[in-house]
């Protein structure tokens, strides 16, 4: 009965962790510390929740038992270096070590905030070279053909309010940038009859984004056509019975359409947030201004729709120009 107790206690933010009694409340405070001080999304801090836990589980692997507090203080650089090389030899993406690499970085650092200092400082730890990686948005023609396609959907299944619902959905995220999150997050109260909508970003960053008419009026065609009340402090969008909108209504939506309308793999919920930033680059709009209405932290993940323009503006030369052949 121990034993299992002792099991039930060390699963925290729904992952279990394989470690020795002394380190799980240090764990814990790490946890609430991401949560309540850094304001993490949930999904950010599942996917660190699950990092150290499999840093932890390579450790228990590596000592032969659940890894002690005096084990995570011991560490030496070639420990660290083991766990990495791990990760190769088990093709672990590039992307997620850096990720992970991360994690262990916030989590010793808090380790230490508490009086528990390492061995080995993380920050000597390089992480993992990874490609810039370019926005895949839509042309304009390929976002008109799908809002379209949304608002005239003949599917018996789909009646006319969801109908509306999902047109203001899409043209939420085209016509401000938002992701599916934020979108499906907003309250009746944020969005209706408002010029500008305020949205928490990750990280619990607010943003403030002007509400286009478009949006204004394809919101209360969705209200108007909704068969019961909406709460203003409520979520706007709601499922067939009653309940939040997954998000996984949409993209099924969308991936319907994909295929009937012969788009791209890359049409998706979020392209539309990538169209909206791309569009309005090819149309004029400066890069602080587009960082701004994305949320952005750093310029640099901005820059990346440069690289989308430039990308066809020499598709466009190498097909157009007289020279070019």
């Amino acid at each position: 009965m121990l034993e299992k107790n002792t099991k039930a206690n060390n699963y925290i933010g729904g992952v279990r962790f394989a470690v020795a009694r002394d380190v799980t409340p240090f764990i814990e405070l790490w946890h609430r510390w991401l949560c309540k001080e850094k304001q993490m999304s949930k999904h950010s801090v599942d996917a660190y929740l699950r990092d150290i836990s499999g840093f932890m589980c390579f450790l228990g692997s590596y000592f032969g038992h659940d890894p002690k507090l005096v084990d995570l203080t011991s560490l030496q650089l070639s420990d660290f270096r083991s766990w990495l090389a791990y990760r190769a030899n088990n093709h672990s993406a590039k992307t997620s070590t850096a990720r992970a690499l991360s994690s262990l970085r916030s989590f010793f650092d808090r380790l230490e905030f508490e009086g528990h200092p390492g061995k080995v400082s993380l920050s000597s730890i390089k992480s993992p070279r990874i490609p810039r990686s370019v926005p895949r948005p839509l042309d304009e023609d390929a976002v008109s053909s799908l809002i379209q396609a949304i608002s005239s959907d003949s599917d018996s299944k789909v009646i006319d309010w969801q109908i509306n619902r999902d047109v203001a959905v899409l043209i939420l995220l085209y016509g401000c940038g938002l992701r599916i999150s934020e979108a499906l997050a907003l309250k009746r109260s944020e969005v209706e009859d408002v010029s500008q909508l305020r949205i928490k970003g990750k990280g619990g960053k607010d943003r403030i984004i002007p509400s286009l008419p478009i949006v204004q009026s394809t919101v209360k065609s969705y209200i108007r056509s909704y068969p019961k009340k909406l709460v203003a402090n409520e979520p706007l969008f709601r499922g067939s019975r009653g309940g939040i909108l997954s998000p996984r209504i949409i993209q099924k939506r969308i991936a319907a359409l994909r295929q009937k309308l012969g788009l791209p793999e890359n049409a998706t919920p979020h392209s539309l947030r990538h169209s909206f930033a791309t569009h309005l680059l090819q149309n004029g709009g400066d890069l602080r201004s587009i960082q701004e209405l994305l949320g952005h932290t750093s310029l640099s993940t901005t820059q990346r729709y440069t690289d989308v323009d430039a990308t066809a503006l020499i598709k466009t030369y190498s097909t157009s120009h007289p020279r070019s052949k």
